[in-house]
């Protein structure tokens, strides 16, 4: 029984044995050593103080400035739709044709009818100055002057009415076909060859994609600190990765009477704008501008309702909580209130193998060929 006991012993001391043999980061008292983090200088941020901007939120969507709905002006039918939707178009284009054949009766009868009126107003002139030359030698009665004399203004009035008549149904001609009023892109058709126009159907929308704005609203309560000319930073949706800047160019002074909420004109300028009206936009104004120190929201680690960041100073790493401020719209840091210090080291990609009190080892710069290659194999390993 002790044989078997000794035998046992010895199996458990061998196997310890070779656990420790096994285990390469172990001390020689058996205790696992620290191992050391070896980071690169594009791993490393340094803390710096910016200028802070914030302001009242605006949202709202992209409107042109020069839009135009196309109605009908009289009463035919479509002939021709001569553009579609997304087609460009320049001022004076023809973009539908209307039925123009009761117009174009209506004015070869208006240009007959002032055509009769013109020889009816001659006539009469005529026998009026004839009736006065009679009358100067005594020969026609002076009720006979003044009837001619009415039927001279009679047939200068219908002459009157009749080149109107005839002005009218020229006009009515020429809107048989609707023009565009600027230069475009038609965004939106609504009629088809054969469909009837009555006096006021839309036909047409036009917009002028170089006249874009960001029509947002604010809330109420923020109207005091909004003025003209305030810069102003938002986001389009369907431009995710790219920012836009406005300056404030009109502010409504009534607010809307449902959401109470003030509506804020903002001018592209000489910014690139979307071709595309409509898209949902949301943004800051920038009414105040304060320095502060700032991290960007990658180095900021988020447990619940605790941020932090990991720190390198003195070549040992640290976890450091933090309290944070508002978040910049322009370039979405965070202000940085209190836990760092300006010029403090923090690493860019923290990571869940971190631990509290490593030390951290600068990797040597590497060579200009090998550093794409070893790009992927640089970022921070434990």
């Amino acid at each position: 029984m002790r044989h078997i006991t000794l035998i046992s012993l010895a199996m458990f001391l061998s196997l310890a044995g070779c656990s420790k043999e096994a285990d390469p980061k172990a001390g020689p008292d058996g205790a696992s050593a620290t191992v050391v983090l070896q980071v690169a200088p594009e791993d490393l941020i340094a803390v710096r103080s910016n200028s802070l901007a914030s302001g009242p939120t605006i949202t709202g969507s992209i409107q042109p400035e020069r839009k135009a709905d196309l109605r009908a002006e009289v009463s035919a039918v479509v002939l021709q739709v001569l553009k579609e939707s997304g087609d460009a178009v320049r001022r004076g284009d023809v973009l539908v044709r209307l039925d123009e054949t009761a117009i174009r009766d209506n004015l070869n009868s208006a240009e007959d009818n002032a055509r009769s009126a013109v020889q009816a107003l001659d006539q009469a002139q005529r026998n009026l100055q004839r009736l006065k030359t009679l009358r100067d030698s005594g020969m026609a009665s002076l009720q006979a002057l003044d009837e001619a004399e009415v039927r001279r203004n009679g047939a200068q009035s219908e002459l009157s009415a009749s080149n109107a008549r005839t002005v009218s149904a020229r006009q009515q001609l020429q809107r048989t076909l609707v023009r565009a009023p600027f230069d475009g892109v038609i965004s939106e058709r609504k009629v088809s060859a054969g469909d009837t126009a009555s006096i006021g159907k839309e036909l047409l929308k036009v917009v002028d994609p170089t006249s874009m704005r960001f029509a947002g609203r604010i809330s109420t309560d923020k109207v005091s600190q909004v003025k003209v000319g305030q810069a102003v930073h938002f986001r389009i949706n369907g431009y995710a990765n790219q920012d836009f800047r406005g300056t404030v160019m009109r502010l409504d002074p009534s607010a809307n009477d449902v959401t109470r909420q003030v509506e804020v004109l903002v001018s592209f300028g000489d910014a690139a704008q979307p071709r595309v009206a409509g898209l949902y936009a949301e943004g800051n104004i920038e009414t105040t501008k304060v320095s502060a120190l700032t991290l960007p929201e990658s180095v900021v680690v988020k447990a619940g309702d605790k941020t932090s960041v990991w720190r390198i100073k003195e070549r040992k790493l640290s976890k450091v909580d933090l309290v944070l401020g508002p978040r910049d719209a322009r370039t979405g840091d965070y202000e940085v209130r209190s836990g760092l210090s300006e010029g403090e080291t923090v690493l860019r990609t923290p990571s869940s193998n971190f631990k509290d009190g490593q030390t951290v080892e600068l990797a040597s710069a590497k060579p200009a060929s090998t550093a794409s290659a070893a790009r992927s194999d640089s970022v921070v390993r434990p």
